[in-house]
C-alpha cells in the first residue's frame, strides 16, 4: 500500500495533528509516457498556512481529504518517458505521498553529483531563488547600504543576509533565540543581530545597530516587529514583502499602524512578491547561487526530520521556530 498525507480539516488558528491525515490507497500503477516516483524529501514552508484556508490567493486552497503538496525530491523508480530514466532525481511541487506517477512535466531533473540532494529543495531550489530574487530585483541593494531582515534565521532569510554580504552590505537580523542570533553573526557572516523575543523597545534596539539608518528591509514576518522597521527606514528605502509568518494563523484581520504616511515622507518603496514572478530569470539566479556555493561564499543550515509520518508536525514546528535553516523531512 502507498501512504499520502490529506487535509483532513481547514484550521483555525494554528493548525492541529487533527488538520492532517495519514491515509494509505494502492500503490500507482506507471502508464504510457509516465514515471513512477519515490519520494526522498519534502519540503515544508510556512506559505502552505494559507492554503489550507478556503481563501482566494496566488494558488487555489488546498482541497479537503485531497493529497497535500509541496516542493519535493524524488527518485524515478520506473520510466514509460522518454525523458526520464530509472534511478534519475527530480525535484518539482509533487503530492505528500510515498510514491506518486506524473508526466514529467514541471519536474527538473537534478545532478546528486554537484551538491547533496536535499540543497535543491533549500539554497539551491526555491528558497534561494526567493532570496536572490527578491533581494535584487526589488530592494536593489547597493554597496554600503544597511540591510535588515526579519526571520533571518529561517531558510530565505539566512540566504538573503549573506547575500547582501557578498553584495557589499551591512546586514543586520532578526531572530527569536540567543542561539540563532550567536549563528547569525558566525555562521552567516550578519554584522549584528536582535533577539525579538527578549528585546523591549525593538524600534530603539534596531535604530540602535542602524545608526544610518534602514535602506532595505527584507520582511519574512510581519506584524510589530516589521512596524519597528518601518520606523527607521531611510529616505528611498526598499521594503520588500516576502513573508507574513506572524499572521498566518491569526482568525482575524491584525490592526496595526498605517504605512502611508512614512511611505510618503520617507519617498521609500514597498513591493510584495512570489518566486514565480521571476521564473523566466531562474537560470541566471541558479548560476550564481552555485557559484556562490562552490566558492565558499554562500552557506546554509537544514533542519532534516526524518519519516514519512512526521510532515505534518514539522510543518507546525514552524511556526514554534523550531527550524534553523530550511525545514525538510527525509523519507
Amino acid at each position: 500500500m502507498n501512504k499520502t498525507i490529506v487535509l483532513n480539516s481547514r484550521p483555525v488558528g494554528k493548525p492541529q495533528l487533527s488538520d492532517f491525515k495519514l491515509v494509505e490507497e494502492e500503490m500507482p500503477v506507471v502508464k504510457e509516457s509516465e514515471v513512477l516516483l519515490k519520494t526522498k524529501f519534502v519540503s515544508v514552508d510556512p506559505y502552505l498556512r494559507g492554503r489550507m484556508s478556503d481563501a482566494k490567493s496566488y494558488v487555489p486552497p488546498f482541497e479537503l481529504q485531497k493529497a497535500m503538496s509541496s516542493g519535493v525530491l524524488a527518485e524515478v523508480t520506473e520510466s514509460q518517458n522518454e525523458k526520464f530514466k530509472k534511478g534519475d532525481f527530480v525535484s518539482g511541487m509533487l503530492n505528500w505521498k510515498e510514491f506518486q506517477t506524473s508526466k514529467g512535466e514541471n519536474l527538473l531533473k537534478i545532478d546528486d553529483q554537484t551538491a547533496p540532494l536535499s540543497n535543491y529543495l533549500g539554497v539551491l531550489g526555491m528558497t534561494g531563488l526567493t532570496a536572490y530574487f527578491g533581494l535584487t530585483e526589488i530592494g536593489k541593494p547597493q554597496k554600503g547600504e544597511t540591510i535588515v531582515v526579519s526571520g533571518a534565521a529561517g531558510a530565505v532569510g539566512s540566504i538573503v543576509g549573506q547575500i547582501g554580504k557578498i553584495l557589499g552590505c551591512r546586514v543586520i537580523g532578526i531572530a527569536g533565540t540567543d542561539e540563532k542570533v550567536e549563528m547569525l553573526k558566525s555562521k552567516f557572516g550578519f554584522d549584528e543581530a536582535i533577539n525579538y523575543k527578549t528585546t523591549t523597545d525593538m524600534t530603539k534596539a534596531i535604530a540602535e545597530v542602524c545608526p544610518d539608518g534602514v535602506d532595505v528591509y527584507f520582511d519574512n514576518v510581519g506584524g510589530t516587529i516589521s512596524d519597528s522597521v518601518h520606523a527607521n527606514i531611510n529616505r528611498m528605502g526598499r521594503i520588500i514583502v516576502c513573508g507574513a509568518i506572524s499572521a498566518y494563523n491569526d482568525t482575524s484581520v491584525p490592526q496595526g499602524p498605517r504605512v502611508e504616511h512614512f511611505l510618503i515622507r520617507k519617498s521609500a518603496l514597498m513591493q510584495g512578491f512570489i518566486v514565480g514572478n521571476y521564473a523566466e530569470k531562474f537560470p541566471e539566479g541558479m548560476k550564481h547561487l552555485s557559484q556562490w556555493l562552490s566558492e565558499g561564499k554562500l552557506t546554509y543550515s537544514e533542519t532534516i526530520v526524518e519519516g514519512f509520518e512526521n510532515i505534518p508536525q514539522a510543518f507546525m514546528d514552524l511556526f514554534e521556530g523550531k527550524n534553523e535553516g530550511k525545514m525538510i523531512v527525509k523519507i
